[in-house]
């Protein structure tokens, strides 16, 4: 109910509780308010106290009102002090010998308070491609990258940098500006594509000729005479190589790859060239470059053979054991950097360095030389780029002048002379692509003593007659066929033409790919998308089908069943999402020219075609490789951990130890594993432990020379069977269950019928053990077909080896698989090769399955 309140009333109250305080007439308005209708007395009392004791509440109420507001109108005010940017920089490396580097960086954020540079090193510069790519696709990249300078144009074709041009234009006349001119050609030109700068030069490297001058008059030449045609070097090799008397080598003079030299210098030299001025030709099969190859081949043959030589090669260390620091190289062809090492390992060796030899008729300027440089040298070398999608463009670049300017090298210069000095070690600067910097650094921070800064100058004054690797988009595969063809042709697999020729037909297969890829259509990838939806909705359907096929649930194991769902669910999330997506995804992108960075184009059965026709001779290498892994490693393997079980099986004291030590191999991770087996099985008898002991023993009694293992085509692969068999522990479980699930009265049964320890073995061991077997020959199979680890560890062991092992030695399925993927991102053409890989499984794997029932034997299955 209501009631009506008038002055006489209510005001008359709080006039009395307010102390009297007058109000104007004007604010006494009758007003109708709700109330509850109390007794007679004391409810007025009640309610003017609990009106009082509401009072201060508010009061505080409003006073925490006003400060939240005046906070809020003062913050309002006041600026947010600025966020620093994050710069990401890939590829440069922070460390202990890093002082120069660390000194840059902290200049650079000193004077850019806002900037705060993130180093991460991603290899130092040879950053794994595939994070790279990664990173890009996924919209995440660096903000500035250090890259190798001969992969810019690759990845400049695929869109992954941003073009510098603009930044260069708008900054050129600034103090901090960059300016080609400033830069050597080669360099400068190597960091561009198609006319447009992808990325700015900064160290830089070339090439000259390393000799020992005690070798020199040790073996009666002239110390101050080096060697300056091809012919002479040949000549001065024979006379300072010196053999054991069992025919091993000491000492070799010289070897044509080991260093940094490459069948690229020596084609440059003789005038070769490896594509066409417009980059749609690949001529690494030019007749100069052949000639160059062949007197290669001379050289390694009349020095003993490429395959004595690559196994003595395989025995090479670095740091203060590098073989031309100790003696065992008398010359080698290599790098500036090599006098840093020098000074720092080995500061007394007695050594000159001297331009690398060239054929004679370009020392005497004849025909087709005239008006050419009498020496020739390569350069290569780092620099910086912006990748596509980057956050702080502004920040990258203005990191990257800071990085090329003079003022920040000397500041590098300065402190890693410093820190090299506090460690008392020589200090000898490296080379920058910049002419400017390599000036001043060289005015301030030479070396005084002349047997370091001459051959420093003389590195300098090289850069303006280098050259450097041809920029195009099939780069890597360019300089993977070079290695290629100069491998087959020093071990005798082709002729210098035939291995020339067969790199110039894969590469050129690859440009003209990529020219006519544009008569291929965009595939529209909400179809494989729905595809794939479609078959993982197939796939579920067809789970469901079965488990109802497989009975009701009642009321009782329904909620078993679901909570058996709900715990096994991430796996099933996870393995739709991350194992049976991509591998649907493989098929579609099978039919298709897809490498990542771009859509992928319809090609059709281009991917089978080629594989099966054009590439068979990789494809038929790779599984011949895999097919002998098989068929010698499987069975012995079977037998070497069937053996170690049958020992273990016995009832001798302390066996718990004696099994864990067998299986303890069985647990080193593989790359340990493989590191420690590539010193195990050296090539060379000075360094490997097996070679060591084999020339102690079967070299004196027989006269037998030891393998050269993976630094020679024919014993790589029985190298990698010799390591999987140190690793047969794991399989001596599987075989030690198998034996002791024989029965005992068989073997009783079988000495009442007069069997001998082999007739027990022949007629009661081997059949029981059938199934296990069976399961390790399937295993076996497969992990053959499967083989990777090991072989991207190894492969490259040996001078001037390929990844992929001597002669494609260790060339395997998944091997080739992975550089054409990750190396040459034909992600089509890898997937159709997965799909090969795996119907030749199933094959093998059915074929084996259709004959097991002949000779495995179940004991469940007896009586039956």
């Amino acid at each position: 109910m209501s009631l009506l309140l008038g002055g006489d009333s209510v005001s008359g109250y709080f006039f009395q509780r307010a102390g009297n305080l007058p109000l104007p007439a004007q604010v006494l308005h009758p007003v109708r308010v709700p109330v509850r209708i109390m007794g007679q007395g004391g409810r007025q009392e009640e309610m003017g106290e609990r009106l009082r004791s509401a009072l201060p509440w508010v009061t505080l109420f409003v006073v925490l009102l006003g400060v939240v507001a005046a906070s809020l109108t003062l913050a309002k005010r006041v600026p947010e002090p600025p966020r620093k940017v994050k710069l990401v920089v890939w590829g440069l490396q922070l460390g202990e010998e890093s002082a120069g580097l660390r000194a840059q960086v902290e200049e650079f954020e000193r004077r850019y308070p806002h900037i705060e540079v993130s180093l991460l090193s991603m290899g130092a510069g040879r950053m794994n491609p595939q994070k790279l790519m990664t990173a890009i696709v996924g919209k995440v990249p660096p903000d500035v990258i250090f890259q190798d300078r001969f992969t810019i144009g690759d990845w400049a074709s695929r869109d992954a940098f941003r073009p510098l041009d603009d930044l260069i234009a708008r900054d050129r006349d600034k103090p901090d500006g960059i300016r080609p001119e400033e830069f050597y050609h080669a360099c400068w030109q190597e960091a561009c594509y198609k006319g447009k700068v992808y990325a700015i030069p900064a160290g830089t490297d070339n090439r000259a000729l390393y000799y020992n001058k005690q070798l020199f008059r040790e073996a009666g030449l002239d110390p101050e005479r080096p060697p300056q045609t091809w012919d002479e070097l040949l000549e001065y090799a024979k006379r300072l190589t010196k053999r054991n008397p069992d025919g091993t080598y000491q000492r070799i003079g010289f070897i044509p790859n080991y260093g940094n030299s490459w069948l690229y210098l020596y084609s440059w030299q003789n005038g070769g060239e490896f594509m066409s001025p417009d980059g749609r030709t690949c001529t690494l099969n030019n007749p100069r470059t052949v000639e160059a190859l062949e007197w290669l081949v001379k050289v390694y043959d009349e020095l003993g053979g490429a395959k004595n030589i690559n196994a003595f090669a395989s025995g090479f260390q670095t740091q203060e054991m590098d073989p031309f620091f100790i003696g065992k190289v008398a010359m080698k062809i290599d790098g500036n950097w090599v006098l840093n090492n020098i000074a720092r390992y080995k500061p007394d060796l007695d050594f000159g360095v001297a331009p690398a030899p060239v054929p004679a008729a370009r020392l005497r300027g004849e025909p087709p030389f005239e008006g050419q440089p009498k020496f020739i040298t390569w350069s290569g070398g780092f620099s910086f780029a912006i990748p596509r999608g980057a956050k702080h463009v502004e920040e990258a670049w203005l990191f990257i002048k800071w990085m090329s300017s003079v003022e920040s090298n000397l500041i590098s210069a300065r402190a890693q002379k410093a820190w090299n000095e506090s460690k008392g070690r020589p200090y000898v600067p490296g080379l920058s692509a910049n002419l400017k910097v390599n000036e001043a650094v060289f005015k301030e921070l030479a070396p005084k003593s002349p047997k370091f800064r001459e051959p420093l100058r003389m590195f300098i004054d090289l850069m303006q007659v280098s050259k450097f690797r041809p920029v195009t988009f099939v780069g890597q595969r360019l300089w993977d066929e070079h290695v290629r063809a100069f491998d087959m042709a020093i071990l005798h697999e082709m002729t210098p033409k035939q291995a020339l020729d067969a790199g110039a037909q894969t590469v050129q297969r690859e440009l003209d790919k990529v020219f006519t890829r544009e008569k291929y259509p965009i595939l529209d990838i909400r179809i494989p998308m729905a595809l794939i939806a479609l078959g993982l909705l197939a796939f579920v359907g067809v789970i469901v089908w079965l488990a109802r096929r497989s009975g009701h649930v009642g009321r009782l194991g329904r909620p078993e069943a679901i909570a058996g769902y709900l715990f096994a669910s991430p796996w099933i999330v996870g393995f739709f999402l991350f194992t049976a997506g991509p591998i649907l995804a493989s098929i579609v992108f099978s039919f298709c020219d897809y490498d990542v960075l771009h859509p992928p184009r319809y090609v059709g059965l281009l991917n089978y075609k080629e594989l099966l026709t054009i590439d068979l001779a990789f494809l038929s290498k790779a599984f011949y490789n895999a097919g002998y892994l098989a068929l010698f490693g499987i069975p012995l393997g079977m037998t070497t951990g069937l053996a170690i079980a049958m020992l273990l099986n016995t009832q001798v004291r302390g066996m718990s130890g004696y099994r864990t030590a067998y299986y303890m191999p069985s647990i080193v991770p593989v790359v340990a594993s493989a590191v420690l087996w590539a010193w195990v099985l050296n090539g060379d008898p000075n360094r490997g432990l097996v070679n060591a002991a084999w020339k102690a023993t079967l070299g004196e009694w027989f006269g037998w020379a030891p393998p050269g293992w993976f630094g020679v085509p024919e014993w790589s692969k029985p190298g990698l069977i010799l390591m999987g068999l140190w690793g047969a522990g794991g399989g001596m479980i599987l075989w030690l269950a198998g034996l002791q699930g024989v029965p005992t009265q068989l073997y009783e049964a079988a000495e009442l019928d007069g069997a001998t320890g082999w007739a027990k073995f022949r007629h009661v061991t081997l059949p029981m053990l059938s199934p296990y077997i069976f399961f390790n020959l399937i295993m076996g199979t497969i992990h053959a077909l499967q083989e990777f680890d090991r072989i991207y560890i190894l492969g490259g062991v040996g001078a001037g080896t390929s990844s992929t092992g001597p002669g494609d030695s260790l060339l395997v399925p998944v091997m080739y698989l992975f550089n054409n993927a990750f190396t040459y991102f034909k992600m089509g053409y890898a997937s159709a090769l997965a799909w090969i890989i795996f119907l030749i499984i199933l094959v093998l794997t059915l074929i084996q399955l259709k004959l097991a029932p002949r000779w495995v034997h179940y004991e469940a299955e007896k009586g039956k």
